[in-house]
């Protein structure tokens, strides 16, 4: 089975981790979400992708589901004492290595495609892991801080402030000028399946979605389409997805988020069983629609749930 996944960070990672546990024998290419991408110390990060390949390579700190395990922060701490910034993202020593590394091969002329490829080779996540694009694409939200109205990078708004002042406007830079990475229509077009994990729906796989030809190469691909809820109990289950939902007017509910994909994307989607009241509202829009548990607690719940998405996606397609 060709499986294709749209993913951003630690959500789409962990669920990535149960989806390998539940069909081991597939063939799994994953689109990343590169919207997060920022550029700093002179280093391009690409935090997405990272999570991704340091989760399925096991190189991920399992606690906080983002960076390497066993990491120092001594460079981080140099830059500090030469007042050097910013303090506020913190990048590992090990995770420094990794940056530097995509940097040099960016600035040798090589695409991100084909620089993820060359990291990936460390690490085997199993999975074939390509960005969405090899353009740059950057999610820049519109605020209002202390009165004064500016647009700040994503980063600076979900890590820095904490998503503590509402956003106004979600705004993925260059999307509309980007192409596919190559690899990605290809993909999408051979898939016997195309899944959305549990990944935030206007940052992550929003972002992706918003590269053109993407959206409608999966709408036209003629496989099941099975989604699976990042709101669970009208709250995120992780993060602050309802601070950027509310930013395009979708309330943090599983059932508009469904809809906010709509019927002309997904074919199935998968709400927690708190929120069963709600499958019949998601069928009525056209979407076939189960209530299961969604919590990733650890990789067999997560696995559970891959299984779960698959059962959907034959039935869908029966």
């Amino acid at each position: 089975m060709r499986i294709v996944v749209l993913a951003g960070g630690i959500g789409g990672a962990r669920f990535l981790r149960g989806l390998l546990q539940a069909a081991p024998e597939a063939d799994v290419t994953v689109i990343g979400n590169t919207g997060d991408d920022i550029h700093l110390f002179g280093l391009k990060v690409c935090p997405d992708l990272d999570t991704v390949m340091y989760t399925l390579g096991g190189g991920i700190n399992e606690e906080q589901g983002w960076g390497r395990t066993d990491e120092s922060f001594r460079v981080k701490e140099e830059l500090a004492a030469y007042g050097v910034g910013p303090e506020w993202f913190g990048l590992g020593d090990r995770d420094f290595a990794t940056h530097i590394v995509r940097t040099q091969m960016l600035s040798a002329g090589y695409p991100l495609s084909a620089v993820t490829e060359a990291l990936c080779s460390r690490w085997s996540p199993g999975v074939r892991l390509l960005p969405m694009s090899d353009d740059r694409v950057e999610t820049h939200v519109a605020v209002e801080v202390d009165g004064e109205r500016k647009v700040i990078h994503f980063q600076e708004y979900w890590v820095k402030l904490r998503a503590s002042v509402p956003a106004e406007a979600i705004v993925p830079v260059g999307a509309e000028q980007a192409k596919p990475a190559p690899g990605v229509l290809e993909a999408i077009a051979a898939a016997d399946l195309i899944l959305f994990p549990p990944s935030n729906p206007v940052v992550s796989i929003g972002t992706i979605l918003a590269v053109p030809g993407i959206r409608e190469a999966i709408a036209e691909a003629g496989v099941p389409v099975v989604g699976l809820s990042p709101i669970v109990g009208n709250a995120p289950v992780r993060g602050m997805a309802d601070k950027v939902l509310a930013a395009v007017g979708v309330e943090a509910t599983a059932a508009a988020v469904a809809a906010h994909y709509g019927s002309g994307l997904l074919d199935g989607w998968l709400v927690d069983t708190v929120d069963a009241g709600t499958v019949g509202e998601v069928e009525a829009a056209g979407i076939r629609c189960r209530a299961v548990p969604l919590m990733m607690t650890d990789t067999s719940a997560a696995a559970e749930m891959a299984r779960q998405a698959l059962a959907l996606a034959q039935e869908v397609q029966a």
